[in-house]
């Protein structure tokens, strides 16, 4: 129903800034996005390049049941079987780590993303129904709030508004996978033979620095209480210079005034453990009891607008000390109150003078990781993962999360905000403060319209149908004669 304000011409696609001219050329960008990166995919003895493109166009046109078989029948031929695309995915020996460099370029270079930039540090799981796949385990799965048969990998995104991409990651092995008992299955699937034992932090922390040391310009890292709680970690993004905001749990222990180390350093040719240190002058306080404290001032802060209204939550900072190894560190606690009444705390190193509504835009930057999930699972097709190798699961993130299709999408968006603008006149007509973002949803249906999959011919389909009949009878024969050999 149309508000008052309202007129017809809401609905030009060219106020929204999507004119004719920028969705037919949408198709083009995606080939002029491949051809960027097609020199990636080569390897010394082959070019396979000409299998990425078939693919990215399947992940972002088809809804469902993205297989390496289901693309290629409907992105290449109705008698193609995929098997390129499985070995191009799996086996071909491609650089993932080209790809994703390439990504961290190209955004470093895009003036509008140059400065300002967040990089969200998060994990994602995906249930898995056997152990056979590379890093598969019985581990805690966020998505389901359980311990689960899962393979979860550790990732960074970037962010810098209208944008959100992932920028790297790996996949996390748990210890038991460098076990002797586990040699044999690391060869099948393919785990490189220096890789080591590391713990979600460590990874997390490793990428970080390399991002940093290729020069991808970020203003600040945000991550959840799992890595929060990691005094190393907090600590050792400091002495690197790297503004944090860091989820932490209800049981942190803080100092509301600086507590004084009493003993002194040992000598380096001491060979003694120092004492656990002798504290003076502060008492620590878990930092849900700072919360609820007399002290502890709660004051509403506009975040950002959103399509569900104005984020507004209430807000407490306070400058708390804390412990980073025998270490005294001097943080920011921040407390956000949520609309359902449950309290979230976060640590941060941000300077003094920083102005509370930045550190309440920070707390709660770390809703765009859930987006950037969210966007590569159900829209390109990040969960729909089949292969068991590890290298298929590197060269599946290359495509897919990090990087070429979240941000083939991303840039898009960006290209098209500064090309096409929209009408400042929507908002007022349709009585928003600001109208809504292009979502990746939004893209994938532009570009399956202007280049839309084949569709089966009845000749077609019929012949698609005889095809399988007659590979399933093949492997019925298979197993007949396995039978027949086998002793009875």
């Amino acid at each position: 129903m149309m508000s008052p304000a309202e007129t017809p011409d809401v609905f030009d696609a060219a106020r929204w800034g999507l004119p004719d001219v920028a969705v037919a050329d949408l198709a083009d960008r995606l080939v002029c996005c491949w051809s960027r990166f097609r020199g990636c995919f080569q390897t010394q003895t082959r070019d396979p390049s000409g299998a990425a493109l078939p693919y990215l166009r399947g992940l972002l046109t088809m809804a469902t049941k993205r297989t390496y078989a289901n693309i290629a029948r409907r992105v290449l031929a109705p008698t193609a079987d995929g098997q390129n695309l499985q070995y191009f995915m799996s086996e071909s020996p491609w650089s993932m780590r080209a790809v994703v460099q390439q990504v961290q370029d190209e955004i470093q270079a895009t003036p509008a993303l140059a400065e300002g930039g967040v990089l969200l540090l998060d994990e994602s799981a995906d249930e898995k129904a056997s152990a056979h796949s590379a890093g598969t385990g019985r581990q805690h799965n966020g998505r389901l709030g359980k311990v689960e048969m899962s393979q979860v990998g550790t990732f960074i995104a970037f962010y810098k508004d209208p944008v959100w991409v992932w920028v790297d990651g790996e996949l996390f092995l748990q210890e038991h996978w460098f076990t002797p008992a586990m040699a044999a299955a690391r060869q099948r699937v393919g785990v490189p033979p220096d890789r080591q034992f590391a713990t979600k932090v460590q990874l997390g922390w490793i990428m970080i620095q390399c991002l940093q040391a290729r020069g991808l310009s970020f203003a600040a890292v945000a991550c959840d209480d799992l890595y929060g709680r990691a005094g190393w970690f907090r600590r050792a993004m400091d002495q690197a210079g790297i503004i944090y905001m860091a989820d932490v749990p209800a049981t942190t222990q803080v100092y509301l005034a600086p507590p004084c180390c009493l003993w002194p350093p040992l000598a380096a040719a001491d060979h003694v453990e120092p004492p656990d240190p002798a504290l003076a002058g502060a008492v620590a306080v878990e930092v849900r009891a700072v919360a609820q404290r007399a002290d502890t001032v709660f004051q509403p802060i506009l975040v950002r607008h959103t399509e569900r209204g104005a984020l507004q939550d209430p807000f407490a900072m306070r400058r708390v000390w804390t412990l980073h190894g025998d270490a005294v560190a001097e943080e920011w606690l921040v407390i956000r109150r949520h609309s359902d009444g449950r309290l979230s705390y976060a640590l941060s190193n941000a300077p003094a003078d920083t102005p509370h509504e930045q550190l309440a835009w920070l707390k709660c930057v770390r809703y765009f990781v859930e987006r950037t999930n969210q966007d590569a699972k159900s829209e390109a097709g990040w969960d729909e993962l089949q292969a068991q190798k590890y290298r298929a699961w590197e060269h599946h993130l290359a495509l897919v999360t990090r990087s070429v299709v979240t941000w083939f999408v991303a840039q898009t968006k960006l290209e098209w905000a500064q090309t096409y603008a929209r009408d400042p006149e929507l908002a007022r007509q349709l009585e928003v403060v600001v109208p809504p973002a292009l979502s990746m949803a939004n893209v994938r249906e532009l570009l399956q319209a202007v280049w839309p999959l084949h569709q089966l011919t009845p000749a077609e389909a019929q012949q698609l149908v005889v095809n399988q009949l007659i590979n399933r009878a093949r492997s019925t024969r298979s197993r007949l004669k396995a039978q027949s050999r086998s002793p009875t």
